[in-house]
């Protein structure tokens, strides 16, 4: 069960001229909190001026524009949040906020959406934003900052939990009607990492891989768009997919699923097609290469992170509605430990006839991947081919949990994406592709092995990236590699403790601007 915010254009426009006492409470029915914004300044601490902010001074103890002296801890860095209450009997309100901005970064206006956020997580209160631009033409600043703001609002109060009695609540936010379209936008943003976040915060002894398929139904039909369809392979239809087979026979569960689903308005054919593949392993134990200690097991239920995240990006189309196909590709399996298992040193022919070498069953991700890959290529002919997968914890060892791997020949790509995410706040850094670690992909006995010579060369997420490339062939490629973004070890920020939705954001604004 999840608790997701709501956000929402307030709708009813300021009074004329003064506010007084009776026209501040019709205005306020409803309201249970306000939330301020205040900036640094040489002098000190600056508040942002608003009409309704004025009349409500006459309800708190003093006037707030003037007395930040009364608080000498707060310097209004992004975050820093005062609580007041509010004397005024005939209204709902009965909390004003004063969050910090600091010098009014996208970055800081991020930080403060978090914060306060998570202020107010599960409150169900309903809170008027006044801390974003009151000018009736926003400028390109004040939007970017206020998608972030009202993003990061929403994700830092995300609550997904199995408790049968919970007192959470979900929490509505109003925003000033003169960013109508950036509201818009980021409550798009913000449902469709919602999305990702409950699929893969869903227990793995509920999630398999045909209800993964079974929820990638349910949203298409949530979406009641015309323009979306979904192509579901099982069984004896996977003959050709010999990484998912191998894989996904282990389990008891129902098979391994390839799930295709499109986005391809009418009038759509000759448009740019983005074809995405996510990895969705719904739990990995390592097969026969047993994942050891066991905590390393523990998170797996996120391991189809990057299936959740294309999933999610392919039924928020219908909403964008840009002038690009878009595909996802969805390659779910459970890794399991049976006597079905695939064991070191067997052979598998994967998707396009290449043969591979098994060495460690753990490093099952590569495997779904080069199949989904291989497919795209040979059937889909995408302009760009993009793969999400939490995959190597070499990632996480080199960039830690605030930004994805990533890897591409395509430089101008690259940098494009990397700069989307610091504007989105899904963060990536290019990492070379480098040519002398091929040879550790070399086998004695098949095409390829798919987890590298170890014992001569290091890089693991640079050795998974290259096995992936021999797949992505000549495509205009990018992999992702969200192992340490994917999933939050704590509750902070923008994320819940686990799966975190990354890569959504980035890639609904990346095909935004195509």
């Amino acid at each position: 069960m999840n608790y997701r915010p709501t956000i929402k254009s307030y709708l009813t426009p300021l009074p004329v001229g003064t506010l007084n006492n009776s026209t501040l409470v019709r205005y306020l029915k409803g309201i249970d909190a306000a939330v301020f914004a205040v900036g640094q300044s040489e002098s000190g601490p600056k508040l942002f001026k608003s009409a309704i902010l004025t009349a409500l001074e006459t309800h708190v103890d003093r006037k707030l524009a003037s007395e930040f002296d009364s608080w000498p801890d707060f310097t209004a860095k992004a975050g820093e949040i005062i609580e007041l209450p509010v004397k005024q009997a005939e209204s709902s309100l009965t909390r004003i906020y004063l969050v910090g901005v600091g010098s009014g970064s996208r970055e800081e206006f991020r930080r403060s959406g978090a914060a306060f956020g998570r202020k107010v997580k599960n409150s169900g209160k309903t809170i008027l934003i006044s801390t974003l631009s009151q000018r009736k033409r926003p400028t390109v600043a004040d939007e970017e900052a206020a998608v972030a703001h009202l993003v990061a609002l929403s994700l830092s109060n995300y609550t997904w939990t199995m408790k049968t009695s919970s007192m959470a609540k979900p929490v509505t936010f109003l925003v000033p009607p003169n960013l109508i379209s950036e509201v818009e936008y980021a409550a798009t943003l913000a449902s469709a990492v919602w999305r990702a976040r409950d699929l893969i915060h869903t227990t793995s002894n509920i999630k398999n891989p045909a209800w993964m398929a079974a929820q990638a139904k349910s949203q298409i039909a949530a979406t009641k768009s015309k323009d979306l369809s979904i192509e579901v392979l099982s069984g004896s239809a996977l003959a050709e997919f010999g990484g998912l087979r191998a894989v996904g026979n282990s389990s008891p569960n129902p098979g391994p699923r390839f799930i295709k689903v499109s986005y391809a308005p009418a009038g759509s054919k000759n448009w740019p097609h983005v074809v995405l593949v996510g990895k969705g392993i719904t739990f990995d134990t390592g097969g026969v290469s047993l994942k050891r200690p066991y905590e390393f097991m523990i998170a797996m239920k996120s391991d189809m992170a990057g299936a959740a995240a294309v999933l999610s990006v392919v039924t928020a189309m219908p909403e964008i509605a840009p002038k690009v196909r878009v595909t996802a590709l969805l390659m779910c399996a459970e890794n399991l430990l049976s006597a079905t298992s695939q064991r070191p040193s067997d052979v598998i022919t994967q998707y396009g006839g290449t043969t591979v070498e098994i060495i460690d069953t753990d490093a099952e991700g590569r495997l779904v991947l080069a199949d989904g890959l291989a497919y795209a290529n040979r059937n889909l002919k995408p302009d760009y081919l993009i793969d999400v997968a939490t995959l190597t914890g070499s990632a996480t060892l080199g960039l830690g949990r605030q930004y994805a791997a990533m890897y591409s020949r395509n430089n101008e790509l690259a940098a494009t994406l990397n700069a989307i995410g610091e504007r989105i706040g899904d963060r990536v850094w290019q990492l070379p592709l480098v040519a002398e670690y091929r040879p550790a992909l070399q086998s004695e006995v098949a095409d390829l092995n798919h987890t590298a010579d170890k014992k001569h060369f290091s890089g693991g997420s640079i050795t998974a990236a290259l096995f992936l490339e021999y797949f992505a062939e000549k495509s205009n490629w990018v992999h992702l590699d969200i192992a340490g973004t994917g999933r939050s070890d704590s509750d902070a920020g923008e994320n819940p403790k686990g799966g975190t939705g990354f890569g959504v954001r980035l890639l609904i604004d990346w095909i935004a601007t195509l």
